[in-house]
């Protein structure tokens, strides 16, 4: 059995992203706590997501740092001078952050215990039989026991959403992203998935979760962030951001989301006169 996870203590300062004349993030300042759980919020093309890649250098900033627990992602600190890592050293950086992308990202020729134990025996030289016993723990734990011998093309999106929180649990992160984990499923699915990611907000490990989902945050997150514009507007406490919110822009971006599940929810009722 695995030891419980410790979270990392992430600092973000300064951090500026351009696509070439395109300044997506534009001075991003957070202090993300460790075990805690911080859900971004923003419209689209706020920068939410750029910011939760830029975390583990997915994408590389254009300015300013970002560490995790004191190491700088991406760089080698020399006195007052930052050396760029080889790939390499990067990619060891990437076993302490883990991500969970919208699309899944699974490996489509592996089953889901192959998904599970690849990062483990590649990246860290885990030997396949402690590897394959830690992945039926994780299956476990997402409630997918009896899919360790099934192909991602047989599992539902949900499905195949949990076993990639699985696989992104594999190395034991100190931190872990979600992008929109919920997007691409049917909105019968989506549940099973944020059941299993409240499940993880009580276990430890530092998340940052870019999501829509407003009542799942007001549920899991310590501290709620809207984004617009590369910018942060306001941050703090579900209570605060999502039930008083400060800024006349955060109000307007709620109301809107609100007025979009409202609109769902109708739309899901079958009439009485049906029933």
């Amino acid at each position: 059995m695995a030891a419980a996870p410790h979270g990392g203590l992430v600092e973000i300062r300064g951090v500026h992203k351009s696509f070439g004349e395109l300044e997506v993030l534009r001075g991003i300042d957070l202090r993300i706590t460790p075990g805690s759980v911080t859900v971004i919020l923003g419209p689209s093309g706020s920068g939410k997501s750029t910011l939760l890649r830029t975390i583990n250098h997915l994408e590389p900033v254009t300015r300013g740092l970002i560490s995790v627990d004191g190491d700088v992602i991406g760089y080698r600190r020399d006195g007052d001078l930052l050396h760029e890592l080889h790939e390499r050293e990067v990619l060891r950086q990437r076993t302490a952050i883990g991500m969970v992308f919208q699309g899944f990202n699974l490996f489509a020729h592996m089953t889901a215990l192959g998904n599970i134990t690849e990062a483990p025996r590649r990246a860290l030289g885990v030997p396949r039989r402690e590897a394959e016993a830690r992945a039926r723990e994780l299956l476990d734990l997402v409630g997918l026991s009896d899919k360790e011998q099934v192909y991602p093309r047989q599992l539902s999106g949900g499905q195949q959403q949990r076993v990639a929180i699985a696989r992104a649990l594999a190395l034991e992160p100190k931190v872990l992203l979600f992008d929109e984990p919920t997007s691409a499923l049917d909105p019968e699915l989506v549940e099973e998935v944020l059941a299993v990611i409240r499940s993880l907000a009580r276990a430890g490990t530092t998340l940052v979760i870019v999501t829509h989902e407003i009542p799942f945050a007001r549920d899991v997150a310590d501290t709620v962030v809207f984004m617009d514009h590369g910018r942060i507007i306001e941050q703090g406490p579900p209570a605060e951001v999502l039930d008083a919110p400060r800024h006349e822009r955060t109000r307007s971006f709620l109301a809107t989301v609100r007025t979009g599940e409202q609109s769902s929810s109708a739309e899901g009722q079958v009439p009485a006169a049906e029933r």
